[in-house]
């Protein structure tokens, strides 16, 4: 196959079928989860979208990198641009196994992604003004407590918090703990324990919720549309930003992942060493966690406090 959309070039209709087709094609071969396979497939829109816009039906290296440039210049962050390249490299790797087209991606580079976090994290301090501007005198005030607090002292992903069931809360030798469904995983392998205020906090919750199956959600939704259902992943993180908001911590760069991200730096700053913050927060790799631990020490850098000491005496 020569060219990778199609033979006449001034049929922008025609290519864009044809290139659907090639992608649909793609789709079936891969072998991942719904989420990769969603997010593979829109990207992969994106390139397509910039090959039939310029007419190009046989892409070179130079077109790819065009591609890459374009998304820079239109303000997609480093990251997202990352991720479409991760797709472009992918998909040709494919077409070139396949016999269909020359891996035209290969050893492409993407863009410089800051390793540095871009969201904040919360002091011990913080937590506590968060969690106490909660009112529990109602369900919903009682789940989202709970839940802030479990995501804090747990290190939880939005993700595992949306695939939680009541029947995940487990004993583990004298500790309760709650298996979850991590990133990347197809089953609820590994499990977090819950402190004894945690655990406290979600049997008040769902006693006051009511008789619910083994298999309901650990925190259901309790809006009228659907009450008592599985919460989105967008829906837990409009609820921590509100509860943030309220406690007057009101910033971007405050999400739902700082709640874990706050659990991570929590530890390291009580002295726990990398292995035990490493299996805490289910890193795979050790060099996540010392992302952290490279921030805290350049937090706790004395310089500048000894130059101006210098100076003034």
């Amino acid at each position: 196959m020569n060219e990778i959309i199609v033979q006449s070039s001034n049929a922008v209709a025609q290519r864009q079928t044809v290139g659907a087709e090639l992608l649909k094609r793609y789709i079936s071969f891969l072998d991942s989860s719904p989420k990769t396979i969603e997010t593979y497939t829109r990207d992969l829109r994106q390139l397509f979208s910039f090959f039939s816009l310029n007419g190009i039906t046989q892409p070179s290296r130079e077109d790819i990198i065009a591609f890459r440039d374009e998304l820079k210049a239109s303000g997609h962050k480093p990251t997202t641009i990352q991720n479409y390249i991760t797709a472009t490299k992918v998909f040709f790797t494919w077409t070139e196994q396949e016999g269909l087209y020359p891996n035209i991606a290969k050893h492409l580079k993407g863009a410089k992604v800051d390793r540095d976090h871009k969201k904040d994290y919360l002091t011990s301090r913080q937590v506590k003004e968060v969690l106490g501007s909660i009112d529990r005198t109602t369900e919903q005030g009682l789940r989202d407590y709970a839940m802030l607090f479990l995501m804090i002292t747990g290190g939880l992903r939005t993700i595992e918090v949306t695939r939680a069931n009541i029947e995940d809360l487990r004993n583990a030798g004298d500790n309760t703990v709650l298996y979850v469904q991590g990133k990347g995983r197809e089953e609820k392998t590994e499990y977090i324990k819950i402190s004894a205020p945690a655990e406290q906090a979600i049997r008040a919750y769902l006693k006051a919720r009511g008789n619910a199956p083994e298999t309901a959600p650990l925190f259901a939704s309790t809006s009228n549309n659907n009450h008592g259902e599985r919460m989105t992943t967008r829906s837990i993180s409009g609820i921590v930003k509100t509860r943030l908001q309220q406690a007057g911590y009101d910033s971007s760069r405050l999400t739902a992942h700082s709640l874990r991200h706050t659990a991570v730096t929590l530890s390291l700053l009580a002295g726990r060493d990398l292995a035990e913050v490493q299996q805490f927060a289910r890193h795979k790799n050790i060099a996540t966690t010392m992302i952290y631990n490279h921030a805290l020490d350049r937090a706790k850098n004395g310089c500048s406090e000894a130059i101006t000491s210098a100076i003034l005496g």
